[in-house]
Protein backbone atom coordinates (compact mmCIF):
# COMPACT_ATOMS: atom_id res chain seq x y z
CA UNK A 1 0.00 0.00 0.00
CA UNK A 2 1.51 3.38 -1.38
CA UNK A 3 2.15 5.94 1.49
CA UNK A 4 2.14 8.84 -1.10
CA UNK A 5 0.12 8.99 -4.16
CA UNK A 6 0.07 12.40 -6.35
CA UNK A 7 2.94 13.96 -4.45
CA UNK A 8 0.70 14.12 -1.48
CA UNK A 9 0.49 11.38 1.67
CA UNK A 10 -2.01 8.63 1.60
CA UNK A 11 -4.26 7.90 5.07
CA UNK A 12 -1.49 5.52 6.26
CA UNK A 13 1.49 8.16 5.09
CA UNK A 14 -0.66 11.00 7.23
CA UNK A 15 -0.59 9.31 9.78
CA UNK A 16 3.17 8.09 9.53
CA UNK A 17 4.00 11.95 9.86
CA UNK A 18 1.72 12.80 12.22
CA UNK A 19 3.87 10.12 14.24
CA UNK A 20 6.66 11.66 13.78
CA UNK A 21 5.48 14.97 14.06
CA UNK A 22 4.27 14.12 17.77
CA UNK A 23 7.98 12.71 18.36
CA UNK A 24 7.99 9.06 17.37
CA UNK A 25 11.69 8.83 15.10
CA UNK A 26 12.02 4.87 14.61
CA UNK A 27 9.77 3.08 12.39
CA UNK A 28 9.21 0.78 15.45
CA UNK A 29 8.08 3.92 17.25
CA UNK A 30 6.04 5.13 14.50
CA UNK A 31 4.75 1.25 14.33
CA UNK A 32 3.83 1.14 17.95
CA UNK A 33 2.26 4.74 17.51
CA UNK A 34 0.02 4.38 14.16
CA UNK A 35 -0.85 0.27 15.07
CA UNK A 36 0.55 -0.21 11.61
CA UNK A 37 2.44 -3.50 10.73
CA UNK A 38 6.64 -2.58 11.31
CA UNK A 39 7.16 -3.68 7.57
CA UNK A 40 4.67 -1.59 5.90
CA UNK A 41 6.18 1.38 8.08
CA UNK A 42 9.93 1.24 7.16
CA UNK A 43 8.71 0.61 3.60
CA UNK A 44 6.04 4.14 4.38
CA UNK A 45 8.66 6.36 5.86
CA UNK A 46 11.48 5.20 3.03
CA UNK A 47 8.61 6.63 0.66
CA UNK A 48 7.93 9.63 2.56
CA UNK A 49 11.42 10.38 2.79
CA UNK A 50 11.54 10.28 -0.73
CA UNK A 51 9.04 12.74 -0.87
CA UNK A 52 10.54 15.29 0.93
CA UNK A 53 7.89 14.82 3.70
CA UNK A 54 9.93 13.80 6.44
CA UNK A 55 13.66 13.58 6.73
CA UNK A 56 15.87 10.93 7.74
CA UNK A 57 18.27 11.89 10.12
CA UNK A 58 21.13 9.99 12.35
CA UNK A 59 18.96 10.06 14.93
CA UNK A 60 15.55 8.87 12.80
CA UNK A 61 12.85 10.41 11.44
CA UNK A 62 11.68 13.92 11.60
CA UNK A 63 9.39 16.59 9.87
CA UNK A 64 10.85 19.24 8.08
Amino acid sequence: MACVADGRPTESGRRMIDAVAKGARTPEEVAKVTGLPLFRVRGGLRELAAAGLVLETADGYQVP
